[in-house]
């Protein structure tokens, strides 16, 4: 339809082939010479950290080499992107990278402490989600129609919180409220975790937030799921209709993760690294633990991902400027 208005950060499905071939890399076989460093720009807890202990888990015994993860939370995960750019260019220092890393160069400019294309090394495309919408216990909507109504009976008076400004959760809710002409409060954290803590104490009415982070509040009955983000239902949540069918026609948001390395690493080592992971997603264990939190595996090749960046960085780049996203 001419008139769909899709908004995908996902450019990838599961579909995508997972990581490389067999044949050996020449100029990588001393790698790992050491501990490797998975830097993650948030606090514990959260998709993004379950990534990277997983990586350090599966690939900790192949390598045969401790695999550390490394929370860096906070400057809207400019400290942990910077400590990664700063850091030697030989594959042991990695960034777990997730959607909003590609609306960041929209958000600062110039003030950007690093390229964002150009001072990384893609790895590969770990991983794919989508959003889920709920609300806090006792606040008065059960759907996201009747969200949508009382949202502008009360224009400033709903707030909902995020991870930060420019993070998949902020921009969901951001089309949300230009796609339903409502006005919502954003309360910014420091991190999807804490966020999450905010609307169960209910300092929050709302929030849009990976499937991973909210699956277990949502089925014990601490929030209510009103709505998901992609463009089908989610298969752990089946009883929940997409934001789309529930309201708001060509409503689709999708979120990505993914891995990369400071630029100036070896293409023999980016392809190790992406010969192992890719391995790792394909792990029978691991594609079954991440989909009963709601995300599937995706994979690719180093390039494949690189484009993903690039594409997801224009892309978001416009939206941020239409809805006049700032930094808090």
């Amino acid at each position: 339809m001419t008139s769909r208005r899709q908004f995908t950060l996902a450019g990838g499905s599961a579909a995508l082939a997972l990581g490389l071939g067999a044949p050996a890399i020449v100029g990588a076989q001393e790698f790992p010479s050491k501990a490797v460093r998975i830097v993650v720009p948030y606090p514990p807890g959260g998709f993004n950290d379950t990534l990277a202990r997983t990586i350090s888990q599966k690939l900790s015994p192949e390598w045969k080499q401790s695999v550390v993860v490394d929370n860096r939370p906070g400057g809207n995960t400019l400290i942990g992107n910077t400590a990664v750019v700063q850091s030697p260019p030989d594959g042991h220092t990695l960034l777990i990278t997730p959607l909003p890393y590609s609306v960041l160069p929209s958000l600062y400019g110039a003030k950007m402490p690093y390229d964002a294309l150009k001072d990384f090394a893609p790895v590969i495309h770990a991983a794919s989600t989508q959003n889920v919408l709920a609300v806090r216990q006792g606040f008065p909507v059960n759907s996201v129609k009747e969200l949508i109504a009382y949202a502008r009976k009360n224009p400033g008076k709903v707030n909902y919180g995020t991870p930060g400004s420019g993070s998949s959760n902020h921009l969901s809710m951001e089309l949300f409220k230009s796609m339903t002409g409502t006005y919502v409060v954003h309360i910014p954290y420091k991190g999807s975790a804490p966020a999450v803590v905010g609307l169960l104490a209910g300092e929050t009415d709302v929030m849009f937030d990976n499937i991973p982070n909210l699956l277990q509040q949502i089925k014990a009955g601490k929030v209510t799921a009103i709505g998901v983000t992609g463009s089908t239902r989610s298969p752990l949540l089946p009883d929940v209709p997409t934001v789309a069918e529930a309201g708001v026609p060509g409503y689709e948001v999708n979120v990505w993760f993914g891995v990369q390395a400071p630029a100036g690493t070896p293409p023999a080592v980016i392809a190790r690294l992406n010969q192992s992971i890719g391995a790792m997603l394909r792990d029978p264990d691991v594609v079954q633990r991440f989909r009963a939190q709601g995300v599937e595996v995706v994979g690719g090749s180093p390039e494949q991902f690189g484009k993903l960046i690039a594409a997801e960085i224009t892309k978001w780049g416009k939206v941020v400027k239409r809805a006049g996203i700032k930094v808090d």
